[in-house]
């Protein structure tokens, strides 16, 4: 069987269906194509969510501030009402602890460069706005079943924290994802479940199509890759994967749930808190619990899985304890459960930990991809992005690598230069390496 489409999106997840959805909205014709029975059923149903702006990079703060209007607004921008509900944003608050895994003061920079509204607190306005928490530190990042002195009294104190009151979290990123698919359906986007990419049919160097598993052969001009923990497999389909300097590959993460330390309210009084002096990121969660997950340490080592298609969805007793003690270390009061809450599920990781939104050597073939653990929140405007990077490759016939599009941010007025995330971009040396970016 042969269909033809104009635009064939590889990937339902919350970055493939804000392209879809932004695409549609210029005209396109898309169908998009997800192994999975539903939108977000992948690694954005394993999101914790978070919307931050602490990026080591301008260009990821200035990314990341353009949408929290997007987020707060999140029916206005969908333009639907979608019968399974919308997405709700929860303005939380986000606190990034001063600690010495980065440089917050570069931090700070970016922010009054970008205009992030924040407040800057020393230890004691800490200690009052959040009483639950130590004002220890507990550098360098260690694990308790390596360290002895691990719960040690500690006599250094933290210099405090830097405090972004419109950060917070969406309340269900599956959801949110199918809010953005009834959005782009609504502009005339098709959406193919159950059905997996086998082949990327190609001839003279331009896509021709894609093959799929049951033979459904669909004829299209332009092809983007943004297939999550898969992204390397399809590169590699496409035969794009060996000439990119920047390469993706999927790794496990794991995250953590505890209840709210006796007495306090933390699903309504809590914050996000990025805690890089303790190696976690904290977060609200319903229940007045607290999801807790690591911020990829030195200590903990990198779980790379060969084959996205079989790894271990359960926590793992050592990763649980060494998240969730080291949460309790940083808010004393916290009871240790019996039974381990929590999952796990693949980030899809790019050299520099840093995203690819580009082209590629393949005509037609375009990559978001290494996108996952730290992009959820740029979302919407990685989909305004790429439908103009797409736009103006093929049909205003934008050479992208010898001139690389500039972006302007619609909110900011800043103009984000693409080659920052280049497949052939050197590595960055202002990135974490890490989950935070």
């Amino acid at each position: 069987m042969s269909k033809k489409i104009e635009v064939v999106i590889i990937g339902c997840g919350i970055i493939g269906n804000c392209i879809a959805f932004e695409l549609s909205k210029k005209g396109y014709k898309t169908l998009s194509i997800d192994k999975n029975g539903d939108s977000g059923a992948g690694s954005t149903a394993g999101s914790c969510a978070i919307v931050r702006a602490h990026y080591s990079t301008l260009e990821g703060v200035a990314f990341a501030w353009e949408g929290f209007d997007i987020w707060q607004n999140w029916k206005e921008y969908c333009q639907v009402d979608d019968s399974w509900g919308m997405a709700k944003y929860n303005e939380c608050g986000s606190v990034m602890i001063k600690s010495q895994d980065r440089n917050w003061r570069k931090i700070l920079e970016h922010w009054d460069t970008v205009g992030v509204p924040y407040e800057d607190w020393d230890i004691k306005t800490l200690s009052e706005r959040l009483p639950i928490m130590s004002n220890r530190e507990f550098w360098p990042q260690t694990r308790p079943e390596e360290d002895e002195a691990f719960f040690d009294e500690r006599d250094t104190t933290i210099e405090g924290a830097l405090y972004c009151p419109a950060a917070g979290y969406m309340s269900d990123p599956k959801l949110s994802t199918h809010n953005v698919q009834m959005a782009a359906e609504a502009k005339g986007a098709r959406f193919m479940f159950n059905a997996e990419v086998t082949q990327i049919l190609r001839a003279n160097n331009r896509v021709t199509g894609v093959m799929l598993k049951d033979g459904t052969h669909i004829e299209t001009q332009v092809v983007i890759n943004v297939a999550g923990p898969h992204s390397s497999v399809i590169n590699q389909m496409a035969g794009v994967e060996e000439n990119n300097t920047i390469k993706t590959r999927a790794e496990r993460h794991e995250v953590a749930y505890v209840p709210s330390p006796a007495g306090f309210d933390f699903e309504t009084n809590g914050f996000q808190i990025s805690d890089g002096d303790n190696g976690i990121y904290m977060r609200p969660e319903v229940g007045n619990s607290i999801l807790v997950g690591s911020e990829d340490p030195k200590c903990d080592t990198h779980q790379w899985v060969e084959d996205p298609d079989q790894f271990n969805r359960n926590t793992t007793d050592s990763q649980w304890t060494a998240q969730v003690y080291r949460a309790a270390r940083r808010l004393p009061d916290l009871g240790i459960p019996n039974m381990h809450k929590g999952f796990a599920e693949l980030y899809d990781v790019s050299s520099d930990w840093l995203p690819i939104y580009d082209k590629s050597d393949l005509a037609g073939f375009y990559m978001a991809v290494g996108s996952s653990g730290n992009q959820y929140k740029n979302a919407p405007v990685a989909g305004m992005m790429m439908s103009e990077l797409i736009e103006e490759c093929e049909k205003n016939g934008l050479d992208h690598d010898a001139q690389p599009l500039q972006f302007m941010l619609p909110k900011t007025g800043i103009s984000l230069d693409m080659s920052t995330f280049s497949r052939n971009r050197e590595l960055n040396p202002n990135s974490t390496y890490s989950v935070i970016g």
